[in-house]
């Protein structure tokens, strides 16, 4: 990457008789080469392309030098390469390899319109937060500001890419809901302090099947953890059974989404549900027994004990009728554990230890989706003074996990990294460095040497070259 620094030397410890120097001076030399990659994942899936559309530009065609799938593109691929802030974009725009990314036809900037931006092929942070900064009702007549995020189109998006991933439909899925604390330290509209979180926040609600990510909406915390699912459930399953009518749907949360509307509706619509159940009074009376057992045979092989219980049960005021409870009695070296889980699904397909130990411990794997989202991209720098804007940082975020986890299914099965985080993707395979030379016939990326991973990124290339696109149906407005 080119800069407008002086080239200074850097005179290091001596190796031997030698002097060490180190000056930049290396020419055009990216430390993203990988980048490339996602490039193919993009040209394969169009979900970048797609999450463009979702927009409505009001701009003057004539007058722009960056299309909305240009700063979108720009967006997150940063975030996917591990750049959070738009901050990084000022210097990010020099690079020829980003601008092979966002697919500017001249990678080196030179043939921009003003002199100040020669050199500099991409958008700086000034173009690429009008994307947040747009407001509902922009239009043509706006000054700045003209790029309006079509929101319903957006949660779509996820759900119609995860549809197109797969070549078949599935037979089963089950839907995974959580709610999880993002942590602000601003003003930001939407700010409530959470006793639980201990801290103000926002409380966005995720929605996975597996490891695809289909549903991530920004809420301020001072609301019941549940609130608007029913509304997210719903969306989300007309839109699988549009393509998928014959698909099974499993939906799992634990006892903060063990709610009588969620229930209801699902109960209404052929929609099978796992939820945990806060224990009180009642149903540890229940389950006295089975935990009188559990505890004389911890005490008796030292080991822990679980026993389990399946039976009938209403609320006295919030459920309209009788419910499948299964109740784990188990006893631990720090005492009693009692646990309860409510379902619609019958005895007779699965029994209860089953339920409760494969399908609903399994909803485990969710929160490690969420913290993968968070902790490797960004998802919580919701800094932005407008709850709006900061649903956007969250697509944003949420897309970038889209197209990492696309990369994942499509390049990275079969090879010893398939199951890796995002951030162990970044740091082994998308962390190389290269130099870049532009001729009048091709764009040379000479990848480093000495990278210890150039056997893994050539049967990822292959995995990428020989995968076949699924039918893609475009997003309705």
């Amino acid at each position: 990457m080119s800069t407008e620094c002086n080239k200074q030397a850097f005179d290091f410890q001596a190796l031997g008789h030698r002097n060490v120097t180190a000056t930049f001076d290396g020419g055009a030399i990216t430390s993203d080469a990988g980048g490339l990659l996602l490039r193919e994942v993009e040209a394969k899936t169009g979900i970048l392309r797609r999450f463009a559309e979702c927009f409505t530009d009001h701009r003057d065609p004539e007058r722009i030098e960056h299309t909305v799938l240009d700063l979108l593109s720009q967006r997150v691929y940063g975030l996917a390469l591990g750049y959070e802030d738009l901050n990084d974009h000022d210097a990010l725009r020099h690079d020829p390899l980003f601008a092979l990314l966002v697919n500017k036809a001249d990678i080196t900037g030179q043939d921009r319109q003003r002199r100040a931006d020669q050199g500099k092929a991409l958008a700086g942070k000034s173009t690429l937060n009008r994307l947040e900064r747009t407001p509902v009702g922009a239009d043509k007549k706006s000054r700045y500001k003209k790029i309006v995020a079509r929101h319903r189109d957006i949660e779509s998006f996820f759900v119609e890419t995860f549809l197109s991933l797969h070549s078949q439909p599935l037979t089963e899925i089950i839907l995974d809901l959580d709610a999880t604390d993002d942590p602000i330290h601003g003003h930001q509209l939407g700010r409530f302090f959470h006793g639980y979180y201990d801290g103000y926040c926002f409380m966005p609600l995720y929605i996975f099947c597996g490891e695809h990510l289909l549903c991530a909406k920004l809420r301020p915390s001072d609301i019941d953890g549940a609130a608007g699912s029913t509304k997210q459930v719903s969306q989300i399953v007309a839109q699988i059974r549009q393509r998928w009518p014959e698909v099974r749907i499993i939906v799992r949360g634990d006892s903060g989404f063990c709610r009588e509307n969620l229930m209801q509706w699902c109960e209404a619509n052929n929609v099978d549900y796992v939820f945990g159940l806060a224990k009180n009074a009642r149903l540890l009376r229940i389950l006295g027994g089975e935990m009188h057992e559990a505890k004389l045979a911890f005490l008796a092989t030292k080991q822990a004990s679980r026993v389990f219980k399946d039976f009938s049960y209403q609320t006295k005021k919030s459920w309209i009728r009788s419910r499948r409870v299964v109740g784990k009695a188990e006893h631990l070296a720090k005492g009693a554990n009692p646990r309860f889980v409510v379902t619609s699904i019958s005895a007779e397909e699965t029994d209860a230890r089953k339920l409760y130990e494969y399908l609903y411990c399994a909803r485990g794997e969710m929160e490690n989706r969420i913290k993968e989202q968070q902790m490797c991209l960004f998802a919580d720098r919701t800094s932005c003074a407008t709850m709006r804007a900061n649903q956007l940082r969250l697509w944003l975020s949420s897309v970038a996990y889209t197209l990492l986890q696309a990369f994942r299914q499509i390049g990275l099965r079969g090879t010893e990294m398939a199951k890796s985080r995002c951030d162990t993707i970044r740091l082994r395979l998308l962390k190389v460095g290269a130099l870049i030379r532009t001729t009048v016939r091709r764009v040379w990326v000479s990848l480093s040497e000495s990278s210890p991973v150039q056997r893994l990124f050539a049967q990822v290339y292959e995995n990428l070259r020989c995968w076949s696109c699924c039918p893609v149906v475009p997003n309705s407005g």
